[in-house]
């Protein structure tokens, strides 16, 4: 574990939704990077997404991508994963469907479908008017009701780059962190972990992405790396107290 980063404690920011679609675009790039450095035999490598495979994943990744540069595509899935049903909420079903759809795909086919439909995916979300981004959509509890620029900007951003994560992780491969990227996407992570518990809090995360952020000073200190953080907040690894409060990937 590195050294936290050196910085006056303060709090956390939360990004925009032009910060998001640069972080989409920007994240879509290093997938690329990591996917085209691969050998065949690490496409068969098992990830921390249950049941799934590198493969797997990048055709999550791919499909997922799809349904973002489309409204179509996305109702077209969602009617499928509605009338297959089995397991899971709605979301679920539609990420099996997009693995299944791939699943005879090769790794040269995968990484070039990403490519393409995560760079036509961001140019579709950037164009989602302000007043369509406003509509609200019911996530459940304990989030609610929020609108769908969340999810567009959010939650489609923080899924890619939590993937990247597991890619790296199950591979062996380089993961590049730096703080004008991912450490960008772990202070908004903390800014929503902390509106969502609403305890007090003296958070210290090292490396790259990491920094320091309270509210109110005097709390218990929690320090540890942020990618594993993040982790812990997306239940990919298991977390006591604060850290077990997930939010949305």
């Amino acid at each position: 574990m590195g050294e936290a980063t050196a910085t006056t404690p303060a709090l956390p920011r939360s990004l925009g939704y032009t910060r998001w679609m640069v972080a989409a675009a920007e994240e879509y790039r290093r997938l690329d990077d990591l996917l085209r450095g691969l050998a065949p035999d690490q496409w068969l490598a098992p990830t921390d997404c249950a049941g799934w495979d590198v493969h797997d994943v990048v055709a999550h990744l791919a499909g997922a991508a799809v349904s973002t540069a489309s409204l179509a595509e996305l109702l077209r899935q969602a009617w499928r994963a509605h009338r297959v049903g089995g397991a899971g909420d709605l979301v679920d079903r539609m990420n099996q469907l997009q693995v299944r759809d791939r699943a005879g795909c090769s790794a040269q086919e995968l990484v070039g479908d990403l490519e393409r439909s995560g760079r036509r995916g961001v140019t579709a979300r950037r164009r989602i008017p302000h007043v369509l981004r406003s509509i609200p959509l019911p996530f459940g509890p304990p989030l609610g009701t929020r609108p769908v620029g969340y999810l567009t900007g959010r939650v489609y951003t923080r899924d890619a780059w939590m993937h990247r994560v597991d890619l790296a992780r199950a591979t062996g491969a380089d993961l590049v962190v730096t703080p004008d990227h991912d450490g960008a996407i772990v202070e908004d992570l903390v800014a929503e972990w902390a509106a969502l518990h609403g305890e007090p809090y003296d958070l210290r995360l090292c490396g790259p992405a990491g920094g320091h952020w309270t509210s109110p000073p005097g709390a218990e200190e929690i320090r540890l790396d942020a990618i594993e953080f993040a982790r812990m907040l997306s239940g990919r690894r298991p977390g006591e107290g604060l850290l077990a409060r997930h939010v949305p990937f």
